[in-house]
């Protein structure tokens, strides 16, 4: 669940999958909204999360792209997406 936490964006684990999380993941302005994203899309793709965060933010859809992947990555090395 993404929450703000003393004026940061973190994603924290809940329920039972929250057992095996035993830390926060601190997310900048623009991590915390492709989060939200991923959470409003439901199926997302690397690409649609490109697409979204080109018509949010002023920046080319190759450094989106590479962004988008590596925070994906990122989520997924430490399991909070699969």
């Amino acid at each position: 669940m993404l929450r703000q936490v003393c004026g940061e964006n973190v994603i924290i684990g809940e329920g039972l999958g929250a057992i095996n999380f035993g830390k926060m993941l601190a997310l900048n302005e623009t991590a915390a909204w492709l989060w939200q994203q991923t959470k409003e899309q439901g199926d997302f793709t690397i690409e649609s999360l490109t697409e979204a965060l080109c018509k949010e933010y002023e920046v080319t859809a190759d450094e989106a792209k590479a962004d988008v992947a590596s925070i994906i990555a990122e989520w997924q090395e430490v399991g909070v997406l699969e």
